[in-house]
């Protein structure tokens, strides 16, 4: 294969970003389960927790843009780096932290040093991938798996040590990592480069231009599902799951991400061999009424419609993210992948404000879910729009 691209390096590429991804993902979930213990311990109401988070969930998307030029113009690896250094040392700021205005800032510092993974990481995973859409797919799956854990990982610890050790004890193993990582770096197994492991065929300016517009509207729309979903499963489960509290929020939320997460292996398959434009339209108008049914639902029969509105949200993210890559020139794509991470959990984290204030306007999870699901019509209708999709002459891929 192409120098330029070893492939021991394309291999570590691939473990250490879908490590990354599944710590990108862990800490808001086990927040959101903390959450439930959290009021007792400061005093506060689970509104006034839920806020706390505000800062970090906007930091998590807005320099996100910054993140991406910084690795497309400076080092992916390095930026890798800072971030499981940076979001290691920060998750186990927020265990020790003392009081709410500390919390609150130890958290917008792991948003900040989460931005850089989705610019980043998934950019870095995309330039180092044959089977793009596969490759997407199954980072998607660990994608899922840090929100899995989060439900186990934050009941058991807070049962055993309490809410301080949820953070501290991944803090350690994400800082670990980074250890790692500097090391594979110094060793020569993780290398820099800028070229695609197999190039795209590039698109015209006109359907670079109407894809972006697009795909800014429906990347906001999803995004605004998965932020104000995530947030509202642990209190939805505790309220309707029967008589287990803490352990009905942790188990339903660990077993809806975990079997949703797998669902992206094979949606990763078919945005590589059929149209990612037909696809991301059809798991869309299939959330529609999963989330009106979330909205009304109770029991078993919550848990089963919260995995597959859960499973057909995560199924969008493959061809969503091979969409944004194929209408996007490689040495812009960090930057590109930044720029919807402002919108996908940037300003779509607006979702957790907005179920906290419908819930203290008493509107309740009815009136949330019913909101996601006119947010998962627009995304179907808005994806319609996309470039009409012409054969595209396939690029070799560089011989091994």
């Amino acid at each position: 294969m192409s120098s330029a691209v070893p492939l021991r390096s394309a291999q570590a590429s691939l473990a250490f970003s879908c490590a990354g991804h599944a710590y990108a993902h862990i800490f808001e979930p086990i927040f959101f389960i903390v959450a439930l213990v959290l009021p007792a311990e400061l005093g506060m109401s689970y509104e006034e927790v839920l806020a706390l988070i505000i800062a970090g969930k906007l930091l998590y998307g807005l320099p996100a843009p910054l993140a991406g030029w910084l690795g497309d113009r400076w080092s992916t690896v390095g930026m890798m780096a800072v971030y499981f250094i940076g979001l290691g040392l920060s998750a186990i700021g927020v265990g020790m932290a003392q009081g709410p205005v500390s919390l609150a800032v130890a958290l917008g510092f792991m948003g900040l040093f989460g931005s850089i993974y989705h610019p980043v990481g998934i950019s870095w995973l995309v330039r180092n991938a044959v089977d793009k859409g596969k490759a997407i797919g199954l980072n998607g799956v660990f994608g899922g798996i840090g929100p899995a854990l989060a439900g186990v990982v934050a009941g058991g610890l807070i049962a055993l040590s309490g809410w301080r050790a949820a953070f501290i004890v991944p803090g350690v193993m994400v800082f670990a990592t980074g250890l790692l990582f500097l090391a594979m770096v110094a060793r020569g197994v993780v290398v820099e480069t800028k070229a695609d492991r197999k190039p795209e065929p590039v698109a015209d300016r006109g359907d670079t231009v109407r894809a972006f517009i697009v795909l800014s509207v429906t990347m906001l729309c999803a995004g605004l599902v998965y932020q104000a979903t995530q947030p509202s499963l642990p209190k939805l489960f505790e309220e309707r799951l029967g008589e287990f509290g803490l352990w009905a929020a942790a188990g339903g939320v660990t077993v809806v991400y975990l079997l949703a997460g797998f669902t992206q292996i094979l949606a990763g398959h078919l945005a590589d061999r059929y149209s990612p434009k037909r696809l991301y339209m059809l798991v869309a108008a299939v959330q529609v009424p999963l989330l009106l049914g979330i909205a009304h639902a109770s029991g078993l029969g919550l848990l089963v419609i919260a995995v597959f509105a859960v499973s057909f949200n995560m199924a969008g993210i493959p061809a969503e993210n091979l969409l944004l890559s194929r209408y996007t020139p490689a040495k812009w794509r960090g930057t590109a992948f930044g720029m919807k991470f402002i919108l996908s959990f940037g300003v779509s984290g607006l979702g957790v404000p907005m179920v906290s204030l419908i819930r203290s306007w008493g509107g309740g999870f009815e009136t949330v879910f019913t909101v996601l699901a006119v947010s998962a019509a627009l995304v179907a209708l808005a994806a319609w729009q996309l470039p009409t999709e012409r054969e595209r002459q396939a690029v070799p891929a560089a011989a091994e």
